[in-house]
């Protein structure tokens, strides 16, 4: 493998999440009467951090969101999960493969630590990531599209940035791997393969990927 360290994205990459939280947040926004479809919400949020949920809805009708949406949109995102959320297939098959082959990997996401260990813990790939193997957007202070997460992720797991390759899923997370200066694939199981522009290659299926980075 031409790669020290594999970064993955971890909702929509590593766990089944996206449809559940975009569905949970698309229904609250609309709730507090910022009507948005789930469409819109996968366009508009996707691979984000929740600030951005913030700034969007602030600038585009001059209102602020209240004060508890963090702590309301989390517990209903983690009560959908923890009925529903299911690891992307081929996803166990795959790190096994990382493991066996030597190749270092960790997850780096715009969510929060929380998030990540209950989606890792109700699917049960808790058992392939240390806890310093994760990194967050609140590690950092900024989200994606920055490279910040992603740079962080290389600097703490030893790797120069060009020897990374990310897998990511959403036009924000690879705009922030290409800033970071690291190849990216694309995971198009349910982005369009042209709305991730600028990756070194696109796969709809877990088990392409080894193929792809060999």
């Amino acid at each position: 493998m031409r790669y020290e360290l594999v970064i993955f994205d971890n909702d929509g990459v590593l766990v089944d999440s996206e449809p559940l939280a975009n569905t949970v947040l698309s229904g609250y926004l609309t709730e507090l009467g910022h009507p948005t479809s789930y469409d819109e919400s996968i366009r508009d949020y996707m691979g984000s951090a929740v600030h951005r949920v913030h700034d969007l809805i602030e600038e585009r009708t001059g209102r602020k969101l209240p004060e508890d949406f963090d702590t309301t949109l989390s517990s209903r995102t983690f009560a959908a999960f923890e009925q529903e959320l299911v690891a992307v297939d081929g996803v166990e098959e795959l790190l096994g493969k990382l493991v066996a082959d030597g190749v270092a990997y960790c997850v780096a996401s715009s969510g929060s630590h929380e998030r990540i260990r209950v989606g890792h813990r109700r699917t049960g790939i808790d058992q392939w990531f240390e806890d310093e193997w994760i990194f967050s957007s609140e590690d950092v202070g900024r989200g994606k599209p920055a490279p910040d997460l992603f740079l962080y992720a290389a600097e703490r797991m030893g790797v120069a940035p060009e020897r990374c390759v990310v897998i990511e899923d959403s036009p924000l997370g690879v705009e922030a791997a290409r800033a970071a200066g690291m190849d990216v694939y694309g995971f198009t199981s349910m982005m369009p393969a042209d709305r991730l522009v600028g990756v070194t290659g696109h796969f709809s299926d877990m088990s392409q990927l080894p193929g792809l980075l060999a």
